[in-house]
């Protein structure tokens, strides 16, 4: 069964025509028009499979629409029957029945039903509520992973605390009120299963937008993005600066492919650990599928290596430009969750605990480093085994002190991942939300599974591999940034991803534009990305979109900074003018960019040549 979920402000219809003969189109029990208001609309196609257990699917499909209206906070439902959601559909009778069953076993739930008839073209509308969850599909089997499901029911949960620097614990609901505002609305999230702003939309969708730095290309699959020439800039600026990061740490860059076999069996079951949301294919006669990291192609290099235990840690790196995660439509969201995504994987390839524990210090203090760069607080969170934490108590003590912040402990009673221990960074949207991204992981599978040995001189080993981003995907970086300008009185970006990082605005381009250009041309000798609004407006209006813009330095440039030798520099920090030489203005940008990279221009030194690339 397929169902597609439309969390709908109304769902109205009306049958108009028979789709075929009399016996296939229901005529009792069923409406031939009706509307109802605040509801989830389904639309359901029953497929040729489910007729094998009509009952099975049945259930499992009140599972998800249980799911779905929790989730929506509602009880009323259309069920709407759609044959275009598939291409091998149930027999009418079939069909007819699961939807007569759904109904029936739902209204004995106290939900309020509106079925439309099987059997009829019918016009209908329908209003979309256009939120993050508004969207859902849904693929539903007759059957059930019984193993699985009996494996999940008899799973213990998870025991929470919060460690403090210094050691001390508490329960994590306990502690949520000695906690700072972000790590509380953490602990809500991972603990309490509280999803704060339930429907609203994170404040950096209208961002990215309204900003030309990322748009939706309406004839891709949803989640994959297209980036402006302002987006992309601050896109490549952060895959520079984590790839200088990393290098500097010691990582080797390397570059893999991105679709592998489904019949190698090392590549089946590693990917089977990271669950159902992958792009699979078939190529001729061979199942293939789309990495989700570089984890494939850097492991297949390990196996092919020659590793002595002197050349560990071995760290293999490549920023992964394109990995893919195939998330359901509706959970797609911006730059936060999406379907094609950056990033930056580094594995280490380490002798043994004592020394993976070592390096997993190292890159969790190396992502804190990140988090000040970028000036994104992250709030940590430490995954790992009841077994690995009592064996590992002092040490993760250690590492509290390490972090200088409290940290949120999740103590897992029995290993069901390929690691036994992770670290976890996450920034707060501006709704209260979790936004994941460094991420550091102890990794006790992989290389058993990948035939990755190094020797000792006499004898083979498995070294503990350890998992790395130490920024996360980079577009969850820039959702973390554009989501902390939300929150800002003055928004602005940091000056070394600003697109834009000095304008000038002569008064009169006739008379003052040359002398523009020449203090263009003198930040530009020393790499900083200038631009001057030579339009024919009014100042106001330049300025206005300076502001726009989000220009850390603009300058109105008229007679008398031609005449005398100071500039009156907005700094959009400080929301004021403050005089300036222009060798001052030179040092001080340079003392925001201090040793971060700095990108050339990408779009026209003149404002007038910018194109309106949204039509906004």
């Amino acid at each position: 069964m397929r169902l597609l979920f439309i969390h709908s402000d109304h769902l109205e219809f009306e049958a108009r025509e028979k789709a075929g003969p009399d016996s296939l189109a229901e005529t009792e029990g069923v409406p031939m028009e009706g509307r109802m208001e605040e509801c989830v609309t389904a639309f359901i196609s029953v497929e040729s499979d489910d007729e094998e257990d009509i009952d099975g699917v049945v259930e499992n499909a009140l599972e998800e629409l249980r799911d779905v209206t929790g989730q929506l906070n509602t009880q009323n439902i259309v069920l709407y029957p759609y044959a275009h959601l598939s291409e091998d559909l149930a027999s009418p009778d079939a069909a007819k029945r699961v939807m007569q069953d759904l109904e029936s076993a739902l209204e004995a739930e106290d939900y309020e039903i509106l079925r439309a008839p099987f059997g009829w073209y019918k016009s209908f509308e329908v209003s979309c509520k256009g939120h993050p969850l508004s969207e859902l599909s849904r693929h539903v089997a007759h059957h059930r992973d019984e193993e699985k499901d009996e494996e999940d029911l008899d799973r213990e949960p998870s025991e929470w605390q919060v460690m403090y620097p210094g050691g001390d614990t508490d329960d994590a609901v306990s502690a949520k009120a000695d906690t700072s505002s972000d790590m509380q609305a953490f602990i809500e999230d991972e603990v309490e299963d509280i999803v704060a702003s339930a429907g609203e939309e994170p404040p950096h969708l209208k961002i990215m937008k309204e900003k030309e730095l990322v748009g939706y290309d309406k004839l891709s699959d949803v989640g994959n993005l297209r980036f402006y020439p302002r987006g992309k800039l601050i896109r490549d600026a952060l895959m520079a600066y984590v790839n200088d990061l990393v290098v500097d740490y010691g990582g080797m860059p390397v570059e893999t492919p991105i679709m592998y076999d489904l019949g190698a069996r090392c590549i089946n079951e590693h990917a089977g650990k990271f669950g159902e949301r992958q792009y699979r294919f078939e190529s001729g006669d061979r199942r293939m599928m789309l990495r989700f990291a570089a984890c494939f192609g850097q492991f297949s290099i390990m196996r092919d290596m020659h590793i002595s235990e002197n050349d560990l840690p071995l760290r293999i790196y490549e920023m992964s430009t394109y990995s893919f995660r195939r998330e359901q439509k509706g959970e797609v969201t911006g730059l936060k969750r999406l379907r094609a995504f950056t990033m930056p994987d580094m594995h280490t390839a380490t002798q043994d605990m004592d020394q993976a524990r070592e390096e997993l210090m190292k890159q969790a203090k190396l992502a804190l480093q990140t988090s000040e760069d970028l000036d994104i607080n992250y709030e940590p969170a430490i995954r790992m085994t009841r077994e690995f934490y009592e064996e590992n108590e002092e040490w993760v003590e250690e590492v509290v002190d390490e972090l200088g912040k409290p940290a949120l402990l999740e103590i897992i009673p029995e290993r069901h991942h390929y690691w036994s221990a992770k670290i976890d960074f996450a920034a707060i949207d501006g709704l209260g939300r979790p936004i994941e991204n460094p991420t550091v992981q102890i990794d006790v599978e992989s290389a058993e599974r990948f035939d990755i040995e190094y020797t000792d001189g006499t004898n083979q080993h498995h070294p503990p591999i350890l998992h790395y981003s130490p920024s996360g995907g980079i577009e969850r970086v820039m959702a973390a940034l554009l989501e902390q300008t939300a929150t800002m009185d003055n928004p602005r970006l940091p000056t070394w991803l600003s697109p834009t990082q000095v304008r000038f605005i002569p008064v009169n381009p006739t008379d003052h534009l040359d002398y523009c250009e020449e203090l263009s041309d003198e930040l530009e000798a020393v790499g900083i990305r200038v631009d001057i609004d030579e339009r024919d407006e009014s100042v106001g209006k330049r300025i206005a979109e300076a502001e726009t813009d989000w220009v850390p330095y603009y300058i109105i440039v008229g007679s008398d900074e031609i005449e005398g030798d100071q500039l009156g520099v907005n700094v959009r920090a400080e929301n004021e003018e403050i005089d300036m030489t222009l060798d001052e203005l030179i040092d001080t940008v340079e003392e925001d960019i201090a040793d971060l990279p700095q990108q050339a221009r990408y779009l026209p030194k003149y404002v007038s040549n910018h194109p309106n690339f949204t039509g906004n």
